[in-house]
């Protein structure tokens, strides 16, 4: 037993009796059970209850046994003095207040049914299953899922602000500079994406922005700032890149990261570091301002438009330097754009609407929801659960279930696990 649990039974009214009495055999009606109260002091504030005919209002404690309050020493804390009921599961020793008088207390126990209970017990009690309510999840009515997924997907949002937060912080506020250094981490993935991402904080984008007219300047500059241009090859166009490097080093005082921190080991060679450098580079040559035209872009096929560049010459026939392949496009693929503008450009777009007080969120709803649902083992996992999800948002928000509820079993905090609790 988990005193969230009992939080949850006297929040929602989930008693096996409509009649329920204090240890002290006085009748209790619930008013209103109170505010639930996630800081410190008394559990729910401001409840009012009538006890024995008598109305209070006041606030109301929960334990688990109801010894608990002097073990918490509560008995010396002023802040519940104006506790007007002590809610146990188990009352094992009388309570009392300052004056003497004793504290009314109901023993939660006398009053849930069995059934509620062995709900609870199968849920938090499934260690063995991959989630805890895998045998009632396909249960749940469609619109509470829906719903569901679409909070739990902004609330995945929510949480992506800290990271934006810090880049602002450290570059003064400037989103284009931000918003390149978060797209160099989408390009890295998830293998690369920390060593993607220092390569594009070793440099001011105010260096950047300087080389974006000319593509085999903004080469040099991020393959050397990305430690990949360390190596001794006899290779025309690396040996160029690197002359080009050395220059830039010179002139603005370049560290790049080392040598290594880009991995190739067990990547398939369309996702190696080179290749997504070339098509970085091919993106932003010519352009050094590309986060005001992805503010305008409002359809995923405006994304497709943006991202569609070549690779230079080179990188046709390569897939690193002084290696020759057989001639590919290295088109930046549609799937990987999705996947970019679901993990980093609206992530970043939300932070900045909001930050401005313009956001959106039925215009965001309607282009993630445009947007096909990843795939991944989670997802899997879920399809074979008979809950498949039919766009971005949905996949979205099953990932911030499995890993931000089913994980630590917060099954109390989610609505699939209200369902299944409350239904009779």
């Amino acid at each position: 037993m988990k005193e969230d649990f009992l939080h949850y039974i006297w929040r929602y009214g989930l008693y096996a009796s409509s009649t329920i009495y204090t240890v002290q055999k006085e009748r209790i009606y619930i008013v209103k059970p109170g505010q639930y109260n996630t800081n410190a002091g008394p559990d729910f504030l401001q409840s009012e209850l009538v006890i024995n005919n008598q109305k209070w209002v006041g606030n109301v404690e929960i334990h688990i046994n109801a010894s608990d309050w002097y073990h918490h020493r509560h008995e010396e804390d002023s802040n519940y003095d104006a506790i007007i009921l002590h809610v146990v599961w188990n009352h094992d020793v009388d309570i009392y207040m300052k004056d003497n008088r004793p504290l009314p207390t109901l023993e939660l126990s006398s009053f849930v049914s069995k059934a509620l209970l062995l709900k609870y017990t199968m849920l938090y009690k499934s260690d063995s299953r991959w989630i805890p309510c895998e045998n009632h999840i396909q249960k749940t009515p469609s619109f509470v899922l829906k719903n569901w997924l679409e909070r739990l997907y902004f609330e995945r949002l929510e949480q992506k602000l800290d990271t934006i937060n810090g880049l602002l912080n450290r570059s003064k506020n400037d989103w284009e500079a931000v918003f390149f250094q978060m797209l160099a981490r989408g390009f890295g993935s998830r293998v690369n994406g920390d060593a993607m991402l220092m390569m594009a904080q070793s440099m001011e984008m105010s260096i950047v922005r300087k080389q974006v007219h000319d593509p085999f300047k903004l080469a040099a500059l991020l393959f050397g700032q990305g430690g990949l241009l360390e190596d001794e090859l006899e290779d025309d166009f690396y040996v160029k890149l690197k002359e080009e490097y050395r220059y830039l080093c010179h002139k603005y005082k370049l560290r790049g990261i080392d040598k290594g921190r880009l991995q190739f080991f067990r990547m398939r060679p369309h996702n190696f570091p080179t290749i997504r450098i070339a098509q970085l580079v091919s993106l932003y040559a010519g352009n050094g301002y590309l986060f005001s035209l992805i503010l305008k872009a409002e359809t995923i096929e405006d994304y497709y438009n943006l991202f569609n560049v070549n690779v230079d010459s080179y990188w046709k026939c390569h897939f690193t330097f002084g290696k020759k392949s057989a001639f590919s496009a290295k088109k930046i693929t549609k799937s990987f754009i999705d996947l970019l503008v679901i993990n980093t450009i609206l992530p970043i777009k939300y932070h900045y609407f909001k930050s401005l007080g313009k956001l959106n969120v039925e215009a965001m709803i309607t282009l993630i929801s445009s947007i096909r649902p990843e795939k991944n083992r989670i997802l899997t996992k879920f399809s074979e659960l008979t809950i498949q999800p039919e766009n971005a948002l949905e996949s979205q928000g099953l990932l911030q279930l499995k890993n931000n509820y089913c994980a630590s079993k917060r099954c109390l905090e989610c609505a699939i696990g209200k369902i299944t609790l409350a239904k009779r």
